[in-house]
C-alpha cells in the first residue's frame, strides 16, 4: 500500500449517505479523525437532494421538463424524503450538536390516515377524537382511555402500568383490555405507532406504547402535525453534519469514486481511491460498496410525483403524510404518502411534490403503489424508481467494516435513527448518549410552524 500510493492515515473512514454523513460529525465530536470519501459533487448518497429541476429528468432519463414547470433552480427534490418526528431522535441529534445552526425547518402542515375509502386527519388529542369519523361514539370513549393510560406510562413506575407486564403483555392484549375495535386498533397501530405490519400485535407493549407516546409529544410541539422538514429539502441534513465535521477536523473528498477496499488478516486497513491510498482503522460506508457483506431483505418502490394542486381532502395542506393502512388495500405492509412544495421552499408557488413509497410484495411493483397515486391525481409527471433493501450480514467487528442498512420504504426517520445508533455501537464499543455531544451554548428555537 504505501509504496504504491500516497497515504493518509486516518482512525475512520466514512463513504456516502445520510447515516454515514451524520456518524462522521457524531465521530470527529468524539475527537476521532475521520475521512469522508463522496463519489458524487453533493452530499447524502441515495438520499440526496437534487436540483435543479433538470437534474431530476436526467437522472430518471424523462425527456424535459416541460414549459410552465417554472424556474429549474427553484426545484430540489428529495430522492428518499423522510419527515423528522419532532421529539424524535433525529431533532434530538440536531439540537444536541447544534447543526442547527446551519438549518431551518418547517412543520409539516397535516397528518393522515386512509380508511374506508376515504383520507382521514389522525386524532390524538380528545378534541381531535370527538370531532373525528373514524370512530363510534363508544369507541371514542375507549380510545380515549388508551390514550390518557399511553400519556401516564412510565416504564419504570409500575403504578403506570393498569396490572399490565409491558415486557410481557401483548399489545393485542392492550387493545382487548380497553376494548377496541378493529378499525381503531388498525390506525392506533399504524397511523399512530407507525407500524409496518401486524406482527407487533403478539410482541411485548412496551415499544408500540413508546411509538404511540413519541408520536403525541411530537404532535403537542407544534399542534398541526408531529412532523418536520428542512427549508430547501432533506439534503440539508447530510451537508449540516458536514459542516459540523468540518469544524471538527474531518476531510471531505468528493468526486472520487472507490476502486477498491484494503484487507490484512481479514481486517480493513485502508481503501485504494484514484491512485491514493487511504489508511483507517475502521471503515463505514453503505451497502454499494460491500455487495459481499450485505444481503437483500426485500425492495423498495418510491415514485415522486409533481402537481399542480394540493392532495385533495386535505384543507388545500401545502405539505401533509398520509398512512394507507396495509388491510384497506389487501397487503402485507402500508404504503406511505408524504407531500411537500414552495412551502418548504422546494418548488416554485403553486406547485407540489409527493412521494408514494412501500415494500414490494409482487412482480407488478407500479400496480401495488397505484392506492397511493390514485389520492395525487391528476399527477403532471410521474419518477418511479425501485431498489434493493439491503442489510449488513455481520456486525462488522472482526473486518472493522461497518455496512449501514438501506432505506427501507416509510416516510419517516426514525429506523435511520435506529441504524445510526447502532453503528456507533458497534463501532465505538459505547452505548448513544444524546447528551454526549452536548456543546457548549444556547440553541435557538429554527423551527417554525409559520406559513
Amino acid at each position: 500500500v504505501v509504496n504504491c500510493y500516497t497515504v493518509i492515515t486516518r482512525h475512520f473512514l466514512t463513504m456516502f449517505p445520510l447515516q454515514e454523513c451524520i456518524l462522521s460529525g457524531l465521530l470527529s465530536i468524539c475527537g476521532k479523525k475521520v475521512l469522508h470519501i463522496d463519489q458524487n459533487p453533493h452530499y447524502g448518497g441515495e438520499c440526496a437532494s437534487l436540483s435543479p429541476l433538470e437534474e431530476v429528468y436526467k437522472r430518471f432519463h424523462v425527456p424535459g421538463p416541460p414549459k410552465g414547470m417554472g424556474q429549474g433552480k427553484e426545484w430540489t427534490i428529495d430522492l428518499v424524503p423522510k419527515f423528522m418526528m419532532s421529539n424524535g431522535q433525529m431533532v434530538k441529534m440536531l439540537l444536541y450538536t447544534e447543526v442547527t445552526r446551519y438549518m431551518d425547518f418547517k412543520v409539516v402542515e397535516g397528518s393522515f390516515v386512509y380508511q374506508a375509502g376515504k383520507i382521514h386527519k389522525v386524532p390524538v388529542t380528545e378534541a381531535d377524537a370527538q370531532a373525528s369519523d373514524l370512530m363510534g361514539m363508544f369507541d371514542k370513549r375507549r380510545f380515549r382511555k388508551l390514550l390518557l393510560f399511553v400519556l401516564n406510562f412510565d416504564e419504570h413506575d409500575p403504578r403506570t402500568f393498569m396490572d399490565m407486564d409491558p415486557n410481557r403483555t401483548t399489545m393485542r392484549d392492550v387493545f382487548k383490555h380497553f376494548d377496541l375495535g378493529t378499525d381503531v386498533v388498525e390506525f392506533i397501530g399504524h397511523a399512530l405507532a407507525l407500524q409496518d405490519g401486524d406482527e407487533y400485535l403478539d410482541q411485548p407493549c412496551l415499544q408500540t406504547i413508546k411509538r404511540i407516546k413519541l408520536y403525541s409529544d411530537s404532535l403537542a410541539r407544534y399542534n398541526h402535525s408531529p412532523y418536520l422538514y428542512p427549508l430547501f429539502g432533506l439534503g440539508e441534513l447530510p451537508q449540516g453534519f458536514a459542516r459540523l465535521s468540518a469544524m471538527n477536523g474531518c476531510t471531505y473528498l468528493q468526486n472520487r469514486q472507490v476502486d477498491d477496499i484494503i484487507m490484512e488478516n481479514g481486517r480493513v486497513v485502508g481503501v485504494k481511491s484514484q491512485g491514493e491510498g487511504f489508511r483507517c482503522k475502521q471503515l463505514l460506508c453503505d451497502p454499494s460498496f460491500a455487495m459481499g457483506r450485505v444481503r437483500k431483505v426485500g425492495r423498495v418502490i418510491r415514485v415522486i410525483c409533481i402537481l399542480n394542486h394540493p392532495i385533495r381532502n386535505t384543507q388545500d395542506a401545502r405539505s401533509a403524510h398520509i398512512i394507507i393502512p396495509h388491510a384497506q388495500v389487501h397487503r402485507k405492509s402500508d404504503i406511505y404518502v408524504c407531500m411537500v412544495s414552495y412551502g418548504h421552499n422546494v418548488a416554485p408557488e403553486g406547485k407540489y411534490i409527493a412521494v408514494v413509497s412501500t415494500s414490494v410484495e409482487t412482480g407488478n411493483p407500479e400496480k401495488e403503489v397505484q392506492p397511493g397515486l390514485a389520492l395525487l391525481e391528476p399527477i403532471a409527471q410521474k419518477f418511479v424508481s425501485i431498489s434493493d433493501h439491503m442489510v449488513p450480514m455481520d456486525d462488522g467487528k472482526r473486518s472493522q467494516i461497518f455496512v449501514s442498512r438501506s432505506y427501507d420504504a416509510s416516510s419517516h426517520s426514525e429506523a435511520e435513527c435506529e441504524d445510526i445508533k447502532d453503528l456507533f455501537r458497534r463501532m465505538t464499543g459505547a452505548e448513544f448518549c444524546f447528551e454526549d455531544f452536548h456543546r457548549d451554548g444556547q440553541f435557538t428555537d429554527c423551527f417554525t410552524q409559520d406559513n
